[in-house]
Order: structure tokens, then sequence, then C-alpha cells
């Protein structure tokens, strides 16, 4: 046990003193976690000897330690047991090293240790790959902090809707893995707000199709939300757009994300779009450009009108869509000014 309280404490000379022959910068450490540096006890030498076993060098191993100080706080067994549970997943000590360096904060969280094993487990008889598992203990490591029968749960809720929202058993297993994968965070949800926004978009005349349909195209972020969230975007875009419940209904399934901003981000995006002369009956037509943020739109628009491209006039098509999208959009656009017009009757000159 260590403690953050820093009031009338003394740095440990000795901690310091082996900090400093691995050229570990210690000013940074006091800078941003100097409570490390004022624990009776830490493991330096020996943290930093099992770092190196697995292949680290002297830079390697400076870097770890001032990214993640508490490190040396852990006894050589706590570490020497992450070791052993990561390498469940990593081809090899070489990868395993690289992503101790990269997100050295989630290797380091040990005290959740047996949660993270059962999770892991679960994972992989769940159908996931490794690299999926890996990645998710690096950008998600919260996820694996959850006893692994509160996961279970939340997978079983979801497998269970799955099925009677009218998928397949063939497909479920697929459709679990794939949801997952896009949102691993998913499982920081209850199966509670599961049930009651799935409920939510049944009540709002949504087909068991539909819901499916928004499910996949909303990567699962839809249970990070509420029903009264939800409600008050649709209020919003069905008084914007001026539609009944159905058009409105149609509008959602063309472009989830009236569903998922609040109403101060639809409102904020929306004006954007109105300053640059677009009209309410364009952005109805394609209501995906309000996926964009108004720094985005400003630049495109910007790029588009650079090329002679009228957007107040022309379609949003080639305004919305993803950073490639675009970029293919423009292309096209810009190669077709660019072409010269070939007359095939006119003469040809030829100097003398």
């Amino acid at each position: 046990t260590y403690t953050t309280d820093t009031t009338s404490r003394e740095e440990n000379k000795k901690t310091i003193e082996s900090l400093y022959k691995l050229s570990v910068d210690i000013k940074k450490i006091r800078r941003l976690k100097e409570w490390v540096l004022l624990q009776d006890v830490a493991y330096v030498k020996e943290v930093a000897g099992i770092l190196q076993e697995m292949g680290a060098d002297e830079t390697a191993v400076a870097h770890i330690l001032e990214r993640c100080p508490e490190a040396i706080l852990h006894t050589p067994a706590e570490i020497n047991s992450q070791r052993a549970l990561w390498q469940l997943v990593c081809q090899n000590e070489k990868q395993l090293i690289k992503l101790i360096q990269q997100f050295p904060e989630s290797f380091f969280t040990t005290e959740y240790h047996e949660n993270q094993k059962a999770n892991i487990l679960f994972f992989q008889e769940l159908g996931l790959k490794n690299n999926i598992i890996t990645r998710f203990l690096t950008s998600a490591p919260s996820i694996f902090y959850n006893p692994v029968e509160k996961n279970r749960n939340v997978i079983e809720t979801l497998q269970r809707n799955y099925l009677s929202l009218g998928g397949s058993d063939a497909n479920m297993k697929i459709w679990i893995l794939k949801l997952l994968s896009q949102n691993p965070f998913i499982l920081l949800n209850t199966s509670t707000t599961i049930q009651e926004n799935l409920e939510f978009l049944q009540k709002n005349d949504f087909t068991d199709h539909e819901v499916l349909q928004l499910l996949s195209k909303l990567k699962g972020f839809i249970f990070q939300l509420t029903s009264t969230t939800m409600q008050k975007s649709m209020l919003f875009s069905k008084s914007v757009f001026k539609c009944s419940d159905q058009e409105l209904k149609q509008l959602v399934l063309k472009c989830p994300a009236l569903l998922y901003y609040s109403v101060p981000i639809l409102e904020e995006r929306l004006e954007g779009l109105l300053k640059e002369g677009i009209s309410v009956a364009q952005i109805r037509e394609t209501p995906m450009v309000l996926e964009l943020t108004t720094q985005i739109v400003q630049y495109r628009i910007k790029k588009l009108s650079a090329l002679g491209y009228d957007i107040k006039s022309g379609t949003l098509e080639s305004l919305s869509g993803t950073k490639k999208d675009f970029e293919v959009n423009y292309g096209k656009i810009q190669s077709k000014k660019e072409r010269p017009i070939f007359n095939p009757v006119a003469p040809i000159n030829i100097e003398d």
C-alpha cells in the first residue's frame, strides 16, 4: 500500500539514486507524480530488470518509468503476474514490450488482476481474436476491471435482444463480435440501460428490423444514451424539419446522428450550415451532413468553393461522408473542372 498524501514527507533517496542510474528524468516525475518518490518502499531495480528481461533497452526502460512512475511501487511478483496474463494474448515478448512502452498505465494497473484474467478468458471463449483483446487491454482497460459476471450479463442481454428483434442464430456471434470490436465500452453499461433504450425505439414505432439496423449503424453507442436525451433530439429534429413522425423515423434511419447527438450539438451544427447559406430543405435531403463538426463543414465548403462549386445550389452529398469520401468527391469535381474540352473537328495548328 502507498499513499498520495505528500504533507511533510521526504523523497526516498534510494529511489532517486536508482532512477538516476537508469537515466530517468527525475524532474519530470517530480512535476507529474511526485508522490511516487515519497514512498518508503519502491522496486526500481527489480521492475527495470523485468522490463529488460522482456527486451526493453535502457532508453525504453527510462521512457516507461517516466510515463508511469507508479510502476516502481508494484512488487516483482505482481508485475510477473501481469506479464504472464498479457502473454495469453500477445504473440511474443517483443510485442508485449512494445505495448508496455505505448500504454504503460494499462499494463501497470495490477489491482484488478483476477478480473482481468477472467475477462481475457471470457473474451477468448466468446471468439474475440487475441489482437482485438490486446487492443481492448490498451485502449479500453476499464472493461477488464468489471467482474466477469457483469460483462457476461451484458453480452447475454445483447444476444437475447438480437434474437428477439429477429436476428438469426447463425449471424448472432458475428454481430456481437463486430459490435464489441467497434465499441468495447458497451460493456460499461448495465443490462437495464440496454433494455430501456431498445424499448424506447420500439415505442417510437421503429420495427424490429429497423432497431437492429440502428444498433449496427450506431456501433452500440445507442446504449450510452438515455431515453430522455433521444426524445429531446428527435423532437428538435421534428420541429426543424417540420416533418411527420413517419418522415422523422426515415430521417433517423438515414442519419442516426439525429438520435445520437444532443440538442445543443445539433443546434450548433445546424446554425453553422445555415450561416454558410445552406437551406433547411438541403439539410433534410442529406441529413448526414450533421454528423460533421462546423469546422469540418467550413473547411470542405472553402475547398469546394475554390473549384467554383456552389454548395448553395448543389447537393450536399459532395460535402458529407468521411474524410476519404470527401477526397474522392473533391477529386472528381477537380478533374471535371481541369479536363480540357476537346473539339474533334477543330483545325490543328501546325507551326512552320
